[in-house]
């Protein structure tokens, strides 16, 4: 039985929530959900059909089903969680980004939709504060990462539009380490901004996925109908593997070092 009391946590500064836009949505959970062991319960559908992926009784992402009248490219979107959306909203406009949508309202918050001035899009989440964590849990999104051509100049621009500076470094901390800006809550490594985008696509941010095995969660992908981008690696924070969904959108799924 899923709980039907899984709800999105807002945490300042940092990521803390994805979300994909696909356009069969009893397809994508067909595929997420035998390959990260997802649950799915009802959520809010102001903008169309839309679920809660749940793990370990958490809700760990949301999926929805893009209107058919809209040509977008399926793709994981990362939210970062603000005090106020309007602030973050006008620090985008300013620091020379670009606001696509909102900040509206929806569910228990106000959501606004955006892209870094190198063209990553990402999502702006205020409603209801939490704490940060990661969940030790298969299927939880446990590492979000930049891939972009100057990670300092993103990093200006989202520490400004997020307020990274100021904050109580015993609960956020933004680091230099493994060749990448590090951002850190409560002590623990959550994202990261780094040089390079990969397969020549636009700067985007990666959504990795905890799983038990990398290597076995690529065949299962592949049994599934979605495809590999190169083969399993490892990183500094886990065996990596780079993947794509049958309706094509790109995520990773890791095994986390302990």
């Amino acid at each position: 039985m899923v709980s039907q009391t899984a709800r999105v946590r807002c945490v300042p500064a940092t990521p803390c929530w994805v979300s994909l836009m696909a356009r069969d949505l009893d397809e994508a959970q067909a595929f997420y959900g035998e390959l990260l062991g997802w649950d799915f319960e009802p959520a809010p559908d102001r903008w169309g059909r839309y679920v809660h992926a749940v793990a370990g009784d958490e809700a760990v992402a949301g999926l929805g089903e893009a209107s058919g009248d809209l040509a977008l490219p399926i793709s994981w979107t990362c939210y970062f969680g603000t005090e106020s959306a309007d602030q973050a909203a006008d620090a985008v406009r300013e620091r020379g980004g670009t606001l696509a949508v909102g900040p509206l309202l929806f569910d228990e918050g106000r959501v606004a939709f955006a892209s870094d001035p190198m063209g990553a899009v990402f999502g702006i989440w205020e409603g209801p504060p939490g704490t940060a964590r990661v969940l030790d849990v298969p299927g939880a999104p446990v590492w979000i990462e930049l891939r972009t051509p100057d990670p300092f100049a993103a990093a200006l621009f989202y520490g400004e539009v997020f307020r990274w500076d100021g904050r109580d470094p015993a609960h956020f901390e933004v680091r230099w380490e493994h060749e990448r800006v590090v951002l850190l809550a409560e002590g623990r490594s959550v994202a990261a901004l780094r040089a390079g985008v990969p397969e020549g696509g636009p700067p985007h941010w990666e959504v990795s996925f905890s799983v038990p095995d990398t290597d076995a969660a690529v065949k299962t992908a592949e049994r599934l109908g979605g495809g590999v981008l190169g083969a399993a690696f490892d990183s500094p924070y886990g065996r990596v593997a780079r993947l794509r969904d049958p309706e094509g959108g790109r995520f990773a799924v890791i095994c986390p070092n302990r």
